[in-house]
Formats: C-alpha cells, structure tokens, sequence
C-alpha cells in the first residue's frame, strides 16, 4: 500500500506539469497569444538545443558567482547568528539592521553596486551575499533560541561552558532550521545573480537574457527561464541531500515511523 501510496505521489506532479505544457501548447495553436509573444514548448526547447553551448558557457558564470556569493553570505550569516545569540547586545544592536537590509529592493540596490564596482564578478557576489545573509541568519538564530532550555540548565548544572552547550545542544537542534534557511538561499542565489547580470557585465545567463530580449527571441528568454528554474530545483535538491548525510537520525526516525505504520496497516 505504501508503494502504491508513493507512486502516486510521484504521478500528480508530472501530471500538473503535463497539463500546464498542454494547456500552453494550446494557447499557441490557436493563438490565443501571438506567437511571437508566447512560443510554444516545441520552439523553446528547440531554442535551448540550438543555443545549448552558449548557454552552458553564460552558466559557468552564473553558478560560479552564486557558489561564492553563498558560501560567503552563509558564513557570514552563520557566524552572525552565533554572534547574536551569545552575546544579547549585538542581537538588539545588528537584529534591525539585518531586518532593514530585506526592506531595500535587489533591483534598487544592483544598480548601484555595478556603478561602485564595475561590471566585474565582485557587484554580483555582494548583491548574492546580500539576498542570501538575511534567511540564514533568520532560521539559525531561531534554530539557537528554541534550543531545549532544560538540557542547556542541566548543562550548566554540570559545569558546562558556553561553547560545550552550543556543541552538543544548539548546533544540532538549529540543524532544521540552518537546512531550511539554506533551501530558500540557494533559491534566491541563482536569481539573484541573473538579476546582478541584467544590469551590466560579460557573460552570465543574466547577460545573455538581456541580449536576447534586445532580439525580441522570446523563444530563448523562455529557454534560460526553465533553465534557471531547473539549477534551483538541482541545488534544493542538493541541499537535502546534504541534510539527509548531515542529520541521519531525524530520517531514522522517520522511516522507523513509516514502517511501523505500515505494519499497522498491513494488521
């Protein structure tokens, strides 16, 4: 039943993803929308087999720049968070400032970078840093601050010192939250740094949308899209996938749950 229950699972997203093809296939048929507006999926992917060198070209740019941007605004955010949580003067000083960062729109802030610091990689990092701190910091410090107070008192108790507790305690009861914030980051990093390329530089698929909308090839607007669209969904993936390895008991006992569930159902 349970195999049943997972194929199941499995077919309805592909089924939406089918019907939306259709449903768009479609509106080009009967031009419902001009196609040189909305091209259909057969000219998009046919775009993207055509320009598919190019474009792998402009993504080695792109995931480049949000490789470094991240890590950086991930160790950034870690150790922020870490701050704040061990010391309450810097939460009430740096909490509002990290608050007030996500206030200013991207698309105000790009501009601005790209004039301070050129056309080169260095705008596009700072502005993934930017997008990507505040999530991290966020889920870390609340991941901190749920910890078990009765084990930290017991702890302490003990003798424990501070880094002893965040050791054993904080650091692996903030894991949820870090990996969650983490998805939502690697996320906004991908289109953080096409947005950082509309708006000057070399290479990068952000470079290469701005060039080809100047052509009015909405066809390969459309392939970059899904192709962005696509590294997101490879890079969440990843991230669970390094959750998994990294917090191996909480899927323990999951699955130890599904098959006990399973045992019931089966008696």
């Amino acid at each position: 039943m349970s195999k049943n229950k997972s194929k199941t699972n499995k077919i309805y997203p592909i089924l939406s993803i089918l019907i939306i093809l259709a449903l768009w296939e479609c509106l080009c048929v009967f031009e419902v929308v001009p196609h040189y507006m909305l091209p259909s999926p057969a000219q998009v992917v046919e775009a993207f087999i055509k320009d598919f060198w190019l474009l792998m070209s402009h993504l080695k740019v792109t995931l480049l720049e949000t490789l470094i941007g991240t890590l950086m605004g991930v160790v950034i955010g870690y150790g922020s968070a870490m701050l704040m949580d061990r010391w309450e003067p810097a939460y009430k000083a740096v909490y509002p400032i990290v608050v007030l960062t996500q206030t200013i729109p991207a698309v105000a802030i790009a501009p601005l970078l790209v004039l301070w610091f050129g056309y080169k990689m260095l705008p596009k990092i700072i502005l993934i840093i930017l997008i990507t701190f505040f999530p991290i910091v966020v889920g870390t410090l609340d991941g901190f601050r749920s910890a078990d107070q009765d084990a930290i008192n017991l702890m302490r108790s003990m003798g424990a010192s501070r880094w002893q507790i965040f050791k054993h305690i904080k650091f692996f009861q903030a894991l949820p939250n870090f990996f969650s914030g983490l998805k939502i980051t690697v996320a906004y990093a991908v289109v953080g740094a096409v947005l950082a390329e509309w708006l000057g530089g070399f290479a990068g698929l952000g470079v290469y949308m701005t060039r080809v909308k100047k052509s009015f090839a909405y066809d390969k607007m459309f392939a970059v899209i899904f192709l962005i669209s696509f590294i997101s969904l490879i890079l969440i993936w990843l991230v669970s996938v390094l959750q998994k390895k990294c917090m191996p008991w909480e899927y323990a006992e999951v699955t130890k749950r599904k098959r006990d569930e399973n045992k019931c159902v089966r008696n």
